[in-house]
């Protein structure tokens, strides 16, 4: 049985487009694109969702907590499950906060550094060997109640796809540009509705089914 291992942030969490920020919420199985897409797969793969709101590629969140760098993160997620078959990473959006200051460079940097996590030596031989997918998400939109923290950061996110794609190029491995196929919520700016989550999660499925 092939296993897809979904690491990201909150949308691939299936965090709502947020109208109450006191308020969590999750969408349910069948509507979070990562399910979507296992679905579109068939029953015959199994999925582990690893999705984390306000996950960063690179930074110890100071407002959120050090747990939300997925430089660690990601080593335990290769550590807790395997062995995988295919591996999607969409990360990015919370690297772009005002609070981080970062270039559009800064940001494909640090998901360049969890490529190398990934397709290192270790990991690729405890897990026989796995195909990633990495996935530029949807630029962000400075709207609705969270739109301070993303101050400046639709600019820098608009420009993550072609450093994205490049980088995907020299590693050898699946790309996906989530903003050509969706496009966020204009109640937040930055999460998906359950229109943009199915539409994502067949565009993915086609892209894991390109990669085996």
């Amino acid at each position: 049985m092939p296993v897809l291992l979904t690491f990201g942030d909150s949308n691939t969490h299936g965090t709502p487009p947020i109208i109450d920020r006191a308020e969590y919420r999750r969408f349910p199985k069948g509507i979070r694109w990562p399910t979507v897409t296992h679905a579109a797969l068939g029953s015959d793969w199994e999925l582990v969702e690893e999705g984390l709101p306000g996950r960063t590629a690179q930074f110890d969140d100071p407002v959120m907590g050090d747990y939300m760098n997925a430089r660690p993160a990601l080593r335990m997620a290769l550590q807790s499950h395997g062995p995988i078959d295919v591996m999607t990473l969409m990360l990015g959006t919370n690297d772009v906060k005002t609070r981080f200051a970062t270039t559009p460079e800064q940001v494909t940097a640090g998901v360049a550094g969890l490529l190398d996590v990934a397709m290192s030596l270790d990991y690729q031989a405890r897990h026989g060997g796995f195909r990633i997918l990495l996935i530029c998400p949807p630029p962000v939109v400075e709207t609705g109640p969270i739109k301070t923290e993303f101050w400046g950061g639709a600019a820098r996110s608009q420009a993550l796809a072609r450093h994205y794609r490049a980088l995907a190029a020299s590693r050898g491995i699946g790309f996906l540009d989530a903003g050509q196929v969706i496009e966020v919520s204009p109640i937040d700016g930055v999460h998906f509705d359950e229109t943009a989550h199915a539409k994502l999660g067949e565009a993915v499925a086609k892209s894991v089914a390109d990669l085996i």
